[in-house]
């Protein structure tokens, strides 16, 4: 049986649900979600969710994610990436430090306005539905955090990388894009790479050849507590498990509060809990029913 979750290093032009449906089959298991949806132009980490482990894909969406991106000044386009069709160009002499100099302004807590070509429904449309037949229509600006936003290196006349360690819902080829209308000079996404998502890294990732490829490819399956490593562990005593696995809120003195990763004697994971006000509950039980 296959429970668990594989970092796949989504490969260009593949959809996050392509990759889901290849992985049915290598696999021969239905149950298959993924923990954040990636662009097809975009690659890097998606972590996949098979069997039992599917119970814990919401938590993988809520995660802050990393990417390497890829920045094109001079050039603006109606999806704000190079996929798009161009819209204005012109020529631009950026330097790296006048880019750093309006990065500020993009970190912190910051409102974007969702691109037209994005699968968020207003009034029971997808926009991209409505960008396809050439209408555009008012989008509300969306709350997002931008924890970190750096310039790694220049790679030619208006060309640059970025790092962008963001929360959920950050459209980085919305973030270029307001970059270079800050600049003055239009801004486009050219590349996209997701280094991490949530607690999972491109050091785990592996490509859809080498699984593949693999002799067994279940060995490549993390565990799902893997999801929720920053959590501190908590073993319970037998008594407590039972009441954990009754789906019971219970007293647990001298435990200070937090969110948890519970196991059991045997160290098998039962549950994310919360501990609050003396008492702990459950998150989501994971244990095999």
């Amino acid at each position: 049986m296959a429970n668990g979750i594989l970092i796949v290093d989504k490969p260009q032009e593949w959809t996050s649900m392509d990759v889901c449906a290849k992985l049915r089959g290598i696999f021969h298991e239905k149950r298959v979600g993924h923990g954040g949806t990636l662009d097809p132009m975009a690659t890097g980490v998606l972590p996949v969710f098979l069997g039992r482990a599917t119970r814990a894909v919401e938590f993988a969406a809520e995660g802050d994610k990393e990417y390497i991106a890829g920045l094109r000044l001079g050039v603006t386009t109606n999806t704000q990436d190079m996929t798009g069709e161009i819209l204005a160009e012109q020529p631009v002499n950026v330097t790296q430090t006048q880019l750093e100099e309006v990065l500020p302004a993009f970190q912190g807590d910051i409102l974007q306005i969702p691109p037209m070509y994005s699968a968020i429904k207003i009034q029971g449309k997808k926009l991209y539905e409505l960008a396809r037949k050439g209408r555009e229509v008012e989008r509300p600006p969306r709350p997002v955090t931008i924890h970190s936003l750096t310039v790694e290196q220049q790679t030619g006349p208006g060309e640059f990388v970025l790092r962008v360690h963001c929360s959920k819902g950050t459209y980085v080829r919305t973030l270029c894009h307001d970059i270079g209308q800050k600049l003055g000079c239009g801004g486009a996404m050219s590349s996209l790479r997701r280094v991490r998502a949530s607690s999972f890294s491109i050091g785990q990732a592996v490509s859809l050849e080498e699984i593949q490829r693999h002799e067994n490819p279940l060995s490549l399956l993390l565990p799902v507590d893997s999801l929720f490593a920053p959590s501190p562990a908590l073993t319970l005593e037998p008594a407590a498990e039972k009441k954990i696995r009754n789906g019971m809120t219970f007293s647990l003195p001298r435990t200070p509060e937090g969110i948890y990763r519970v196991y059991g004697q045997d160290q098998a994971f039962l549950a994310l809990c919360r501990m609050e006000q003396g008492k702990l509950k459950t998150i989501k039980s994971f244990f095999e029913v």
